[in-house]
């Protein structure tokens, strides 16, 4: 386990940009915050569906990189492990108590692998993905050679064009050779359809998942005829879950962004056409900042640039303003269009990220906020984890 962070021995604005109890007022800026009071909606919601559709939900840990957040979505949604992207997290989410871990991608690296295979040694059900017969040998190999056992899920590229393979065959050869292998087990499929996950219209998000759950169905047809029955079909992610959640293939979601919502999934439309952060989840993380000059008549300076955000999908959105608008960033600076001059020199605003994945990676803490007071400061647990 992670030692505990001991607030009380470190200095706001040094070290934490706020501690608990203080207004929400004096958080020092740049930072991020989380409404705590959205979150726990958030997870709450996305755990009943889960419930009323008979499916599991897997928290993605990709997302935040919190273990305070993953035992969160447990304890409230019900959420029944986490998905990693990479070893490295797997190991900072098994230490920090989650007791079922999948790396939702090939580990080929052999010191990545073994690893991987002592990942059981913390207690950790343990499961990553397969592409090809010939990591079945590399993982079999550690797994013999520490004593574990290592789950492992066939991946079928459904349309993201990534990993994973392409044909109902190819998938049966790999399971049998995971299941005759010493020291794996074979648990199921991976079947994310990452590609569509952020078009915009409900219909060509549709679209693209019934030819996915089409591919899978076959595959999961054609694997129970060979005696192999698959514990995990898992995928959906924010943009498409229902999809998945009424498929009668898929029996676990893999939703990360849900319970945060950026920019650019906040876009996306409903089979109503109504945009998703309006109609189903809540924005509940932001950028903290502050306006650090306005030395032009139109437009303020604030402290949030490049360093504090990804903007790969597009720039940051003022939260709850349509009266100035972030238009530009540097490393240091954000630009933020101000054509009345309505902003003051240290007025904090909410930048709702573009993206939030890339964004929190790039930050040590989350400052949770309700209402008005700072109730807890979370330590961002698996940052830089990339390895």
């Amino acid at each position: 386990m992670n030692a505990p962070v001991n607030l009380n021995e470190l200095e706001v604005g040094y070290d934490v940009p706020a501690r608990p109890g203080m207004d929400a007022a004096d958080i020092q800026t740049p930072c991020l915050i989380l409404d705590l009071d959205a979150l726990e909606r958030n997870i709450r919601k996305m755990g009943e569906y889960a419930r009323e559709m008979g499916v599991r939900h897997r928290l993605h840990g990709k997302m935040h990189k919190s273990v305070d957040v993953a035992h969160l979505q447990q304890r409230l949604g019900g959420a029944v492990g986490v998905c990693c992207q990479k070893v490295s997290e797997a190991e900072v989410f098994a230490r920090g108590g989650i007791r079922d871990v999948l790396v939702s991608n090939q580990v080929r690296d052999p010191a990545k692998i073994d690893r991987l295979a002592r990942l059981p040694e913390l207690g950790a059900r343990t499961i990553c993905c397969v592409d090809d017969a010939a990591n079945v040998d590399e993982l079999s190999a550690a797994a013999v050679r520490h004593g574990t056992t290592i789950e492992c899920l066939v991946e079928i590229d459904c349309g993201a064009g990534r990993c994973g393979v392409t044909t109902t065959p190819e998938v049966v050869a790999i399971a049998r050779a995971i299941d005759a292998a010493e020291g794996l087990r074979f648990a199921g499929l991976q079947a994310y359809q990452g590609a569509m996950q952020h078009l915009e219209s409900w219909e060509e998000r549709k679209a693209k998942i019934d030819a996915a759950v089409a591919q899978v169905r076959e595959a999961v047809d054609a694997l129970r005829a060979e005696g192999l029955d698959c514990d995990i079909v898992g995928g959906g992610g924010t943009g498409s879950y229902y999809f998945e959640a009424t498929s009668g293939v898929y029996n676990e979601l893999q939703c990360g962004s849900y319970a945060f919502m950026d920019a650019d999934y906040g876009r996306i439309r409903d089979r109503e056409g109504r945009r998703i952060d309006e109609a189903e989840w809540e924005n509940a993380l932001f950028i903290l900042t502050s306006v650090m000059s306005h030395a032009k008549p139109d437009k303020a300076i604030c402290d949030a640039g490049l360093k504090a955000q990804s903007v790969d999908s597009g720039l940051p959105v003022i939260y709850g303003r349509d009266d100035v608008e972030y238009v530009k960033c540097s490393d240091e600076h954000g630009v933020i269009a101000d054509p009345q001059g309505v902003l003051r020199i240290n007025e904090k605003l909410r930048l709702v990220p573009g993206h939030c994945d890339p964004t929190c990676n790039v930050h040590d803490w989350y400052v949770g906020v309700r209402g008005d007071r700072v109730e807890c400061v979370w330590p961002v647990s698996a940052r830089g984890k990339a390895y």
